[in-house]
């Protein structure tokens, strides 16, 4: 068995992929990297298949119609023989000695009496066009050098949160969760980090800058222009996370930290989805803002009442057009506080 399966879905990556693979690379026959060519129309399937044919120790491609980000990271999933799992995508790359360190950490807490079920590590925001690069660290919330449950858990700030890039799950955990991510849907990544943390006992932190992740194509889904032209899918997975956390509130509430951290998380994701309704400034948009909370009051009021009425909330049901200003406003200050978009 491989410690560790790396997935990198591809869609059309024959301008970058290269450099996440090589990155890749540097953790030898222990890794397994699965490069999903989600239906590709450009030269994706040859450059993958080349790298299968270099490294049959280590590459594996597989090719499938295109199915959308969460489809190939349900393949790399179905796929995987790695003792763990992460995702890594195909214009993003991971740093060498970071790397080393954390292959190092997995051999170590492999065998031991408790079982991992999720490594975090630092990323970067390799923005484009500018010299300081955000670092999202998580020292002074999560414990070092040790295993941990969410009760040794610090409180997460606003805007810091584990995200993809943080994440290394076990393997196992992933298909015991029954984790599906829809097709054919953008954001999907916020129910990746999002369904498992139920099934998550012992967690590790590893305070080291991992993952770089490149913001700066135009074409990129975060890009705010996009996501609002797409502003449907965002809307439907944070329905999807609305009913999974109501669905499963009752079990959740046994543990107040995980409690607190995924009301908090879906409380992020209700105001980007409602920010952008209002930033798109269309009657049908705001008619579709007006709609999610709805939504969300019909699953579990007293949820709704706690996002409504928290600072995010308020700030996000502002009346009028002058209110709606004040939220883009507010928004805007957490772009440059926190270095998204």
């Amino acid at each position: 068995m491989k410690l560790l399966s790396i997935t990198i879905p591809c869609y059309n990556s024959e301008a970058y992929m290269e450099k996440c693979v090589d990155s890749l690379l540097a953790g030898g026959e222990d890794v397994e990297i699965i490069i999903v060519d989600d239906g590709s129309q450009d030269r994706t399937a040859e450059i993958a298949d080349r790298y299968a044919a270099d490294y049959p120790a280590i590459v594996k491609a597989v090719h499938q119609e295109n199915g959308g980000h969460g489809a190939a990271v349900n393949t790399g999933i179905r796929n995987a023989e790695g003792l763990y799992f992460k995702v890594v995508d195909s214009d993003d790359w991971v740093k060498k000695e970071a790397y080393l360190q954390v292959l190092d950490i997995l051999r170590e807490l492999a065998g031991g009496a408790h079982a991992l079920d999720m490594l975090v590590c630092n990323f970067v925001y390799e923005k484009e066009g500018e010299k300081r690069k955000k670092v999202m660290r998580y020292r002074h919330i999560l414990p070092e050098g040790k295993l941990f449950t969410w009760e040794d858990c610090h409180h997460f700030a606003k805007g810091h949160y584990i995200l993809m890039h943080s994440v290394i799950f076990r393997t196992r955990l992933l298909r015991e969760c029954g984790l599906e991510l829809p097709e054919h849907t953008f954001y999907v990544d916020n129910l990746y980090v999002f369904e498992p943390l139920p099934f998550v006992k012992n967690m590790y932190y590893l305070d080291v800058n991992l993952y770089r992740y490149y913001i700066g194509r135009g074409d990129q889904s975060v890009n705010e222009e996009v996501m609002i032209s797409r502003i449907d899918q965002q809307i439907r997975v944070n329905k999807i996370m609305i009913d999974y956390f109501v669905d499963r509130k009752q079990d959740i509430l046994k543990n107040k930290r995980l409690y607190q951290y995924m009301r908090n998380y879906l409380e992020i994701i209700t105001t980007v989805s409602s920010v952008l309704l209002i930033r798109s400034d269309t009657e049908e948009n705001l008619g579709k803002k007006a709609e999610l909370w709805k939504y969300l009051k019909g699953k579990d009021k007293g949820l709704y009442i706690w996002l409504r009425h928290g600072i995010m909330g308020s700030t996000m049901n502002l009346p009028g057009r002058s209110g709606r200003r004040i939220s883009v406003g507010g928004y805007k200050i957490c772009q440059k506080i926190f270095k998204f978009n």
